[in-house]
């Protein structure tokens, strides 16, 4: 059986660092819209979400041009296809959580709480946050799934419990 291809440094740095700075992400998220009233927070939040998306992008950037892929050869197509459909999700739920908060930021700058299109900005925003959950969670089970089936996968990205310390054991 083929195995997976490992990923590089930077791809596990990207990976990892992102995680972290996603749990940044909801430890400091706000409480209630009318904190954005303070502008130094409106400031930082609208950063922060910027910031977001370009490392986002860059991660995603990354990742498709160093290595579209770490599934062996021989995966069948379908699972090659949820891989890549949940990794889109995970991407897109997750670029979304910053698009809807600059829009947020840019309606409560323009006309505070109750500006127009506020409440769809919101919907958005906590949505996006749901399927966010969602895709992680997706991510997590088909990650968890590779470990038990011992194709490398978990390894190629997880430094713990790997498939090679496994077998040497």
């Amino acid at each position: 059986m083929e195995t997976a291809k490992k990923h590089g440094l930077v791809a596990r740095i990207f990976h990892w660092g992102f995680i972290l700075v996603f749990i940044y992400a909801l430890f400091k998220q706000l409480d209630n819209i009318d904190q954005l009233s303070e502008p130094g927070l409106l400031r930082f939040e609208v950063i922060f979400a910027a910031a977001f998306l370009v490392l986002l992008a860059a991660r995603y950037t990354y990742m498709r041009v160093t290595m579209p892929s770490a599934l062996p050869e021989e995966t069948s197509v379908w699972m090659k296809r949820a891989a890549r459909a949940g990794h889109l999700a995970m991407y897109i739920s997750l670029s979304m959580i910053a698009i809807s908060g600059l829009l947020i930021g840019a309606l409560y700058y323009m006309g505070g709480p109750d500006a127009v299109g506020m409440g769809i900005a919101m919907f958005l925003h906590e949505n996006s946050v749901l399927a966010a959950y969602a895709s992680i969670a997706l991510h997590v089970a088909a990650a968890l799934f590779h470990r038990l089936k011992g194709d490398g996968i978990w390894s190629s990205m997880v430094p713990v419990m790997t498939e090679d310390k496994a077998r040497s054991e």
